[in-house]
């Protein structure tokens, strides 16, 4: 889980499909220039892939696949004019090694977008060629030689170069080194705009000039005369005088939901059809503009904080949705406060980010989920980068404190262990990746093992093929999960009490399995390693089934005047 600012400064076309971004958005930021390059390399294997798999479904040329590539991308950010220009650069020279009968590891090393250091391993993704790789690699760099695209290549060129996207990739910038509204007109931490870490991320805003306006919020005045608090509740009953917020809200204990997280609970997600050829069509980029504004994350349909219902067409709903279902006056009141990449150990970098004043705002339910970036990295030897449970301990209290700080009284806080991601290589490693479903030449191992020589493995101690590895890794995480269990059993504080869950995927997976499902069917199928949206779905369920059964009272109170708010305000102005 690297940082999703690789998305606007490594290489071009692949900023525009997005595909080296499932190995750097969101995980932490790489400091040398081999783990750069290496972003580079997968960019360029994914996309040369893509292409000659257009070539084969729709027997076409490369010249004609590269052109409906690009007609398939929207016009917005101008994508589709960018793949354009860069399909003017490079294709011609990946049309000459095509001729030659060189697959997409030697396309990419010819044109320098991967590179063999010095001492370093041979990075391929798919099976070597027949003949040596120096001889097949030179008689490719004879055939590209007086290329000018090398130029670019060589010099690292940069998509945000383009002068058209400058301000684009600046905004995107800005929004993911801040975590917080690019349009935040009142600077109250909420945005009347959906992405760049708007309401996509936290309820919208419904007076973008009012910063004493926004979603958790005590009503001022009852909300006699305008909506203070964003849940579409206002005004004053006719019939009797009384403000329908005192009417409706009063007593029934409102709360919002925050999450405290990483990729996963921002539900990262590279649709498959992006990458599949045989897939691919005009709709399918419709969501591209959407996807790369928000990081590659779709909080809006996570599990936590997701208010649009479920694309996967499973019943359950977000923990949100299940809040706002229990008590309408909940409306509007989340917030993901999620990191690609984040852990217990930079969350202090982002936490600031979370909006609640004590004095004036409801309590809140706090999820703490830092699920796998505590003992993931893609380091050759990722042991050593795994958070101890000492270092743990510590940089949750200091987490813990910052909350004791910032709640107001009669929160609740819940703390996450981690999952066995040993569950990935079992169910993986022997299916094809999308990449690999039309040629049967790519398994989940071979793409695990890929990434893994690039050193940009989402978690290279799950995704190995070294059993004794992925063993360490689990136990590295169930001491983890256990020093969690322990400060919320051992440690008390004023404005909130505290819980532990365990994060049970094999429940999950039984779940899954009960309606006729298969557990690899959980995982996100491009990246390998994120739950999906289903996944996510029932995590939600199973924490809403463990809170009634257990700590019901940290739901708050079903609202018996809920059908009354649907007859007055209907959807209550949406979301």
């Amino acid at each position: 889980m690297k940082s999703p600012q690789k998305i606007l400064t490594t290489a071009p076309l692949f900023l525009l499909l997005t595909l080296h971004t499932l190995v750097s958005s969101g995980y932490d930021n790489w400091p040398d220039s081999r783990h750069s390059n290496s972003h580079y390399c997968i960019g360029c294997v994914l996309v040369v892939s893509m292409i000659e798999q257009f070539t084969q479904v729709h027997n076409s040329t490369v010249q004609t696949s590269m052109e409906r590539l690009c007609s398939y991308l929207p016009e917005k950010l101008f994508l589709k004019t960018t793949c354009y220009l860069v399909v003017h650069i490079f294709g011609p020279d990946i049309i000459k090694l095509f001729r030659a009968h060189m697959n997409a590891d030697v396309v990419c090393h010819t044109l320098e977008f991967c590179k063999q250091d010095p001492g370093q391993p041979l990075c391929h993704l798919y099976p070597l060629p027949k003949e040596a790789w120096k001889f097949t690699l030179e008689k490719a760099r004879q055939i590209v030689k007086k290329s000018p695209a090398l130029t670019y290549s060589r010099s690292g060129f940069d998509i945000c170069s383009f002068p058209f996207l400058a301000k684009i990739c600046q905004k995107i910038k800005l929004a993911i080194q801040n975590s917080l509204p690019l349009k935040d007109a009142d600077s109250d931490k909420y945005s009347d705009f959906p992405t760049l870490r708007g309401f996509h991320w936290r309820g919208r805003d419904c007076n973008d000039s009012n910063r004493m306006a926004y979603p958790g919020r005590r009503p001022d005045n009852w909300d006699s005369y305008q909506d203070s608090n964003c849940n579409g509740i206002w005004g004053v009953d006719p019939k009797d005088g009384i403000p329908y917020e005192k009417k409706f809200c009063e007593g029934s204990e409102p709360r919002g939901v925050i999450l405290l997280g990483d990729s996963a609970g921002a539900h990262f997600h590279i649709p498959p059809d992006w990458i599949t050829a045989s897939q691919m069509s005009l709709k399918s980029f419709f969501n591209l503009p959407i996807a790369l504004t928000n990081e590659l994350d779709w909080p809006q349909l996570s599990g936590t904080t997701g208010f649009l219902h479920s694309t996967s067409r499973i019943k359950e709903n977000s923990i949100y949705l299940l809040l706002r279902k229990r008590n309408h006056c909940n409306h509007r009141d989340y917030q993901n406060i999620s990191k690609n990449g984040a852990s217990s150990q930079n969350l202090e970098r982002f936490i600031e980010t979370l909006s609640r004043n004590q004095l004036l705002d409801y309590p809140a339910i706090v999820i703490y989920a830092m699920i796998g970036n505590d003992v993931c990295s893609g380091n050759i030897d990722p042991l050593p980068e795994m958070t101890t449970p000492e270092k743990l301990y510590s940089k949750v209290m200091q987490t813990l404190q910052y909350l004791d700080s910032h709640l107001p009284n009669g929160s609740h806080v819940i703390l996450y262990g981690l999952p066995d991601g040993r569950f990935l290589w079992d169910q993986l490693h022997d299916r094809y990746h999308p990449l690999g479903q039309l040629n049967k030449d790519v398994t989940y191992a071979h793409f695990y093992s890929f990434l893994n020589c690039l050193q940009v493995s989402p978690c290279h101690g799950w995704m190995s093929s070294n059993k004794t590895l992925r063993n360490l890794t689990s136990e590295r995480a169930e001491q983890l999960s256990t020093t969690l269990k322990k400060i919320a059993t051992s440690q008390k504080f004023m404005n909130f009490d505290l819980f532990y869950l365990d994060f049970d995927f094999q429940k999950i997976v039984k779940k899954w399995q009960k309606r006729g499902g298969q557990p690899w069917q959980l995982i996100e199928p491009v990246d390998g390693f994120h739950p999906n949206e289903v996944a996510s779905q029932l995590f939600a369920d199973l924490f809403w089934e463990k809170m009634q059964r257990q700590w019901p009272h940290v739901l708050g109170k079903e609202n018996p005047f809920n059908p009354q708010i649907e007859q007055v305000f209907g959807d209550q102005g949406g979301h």
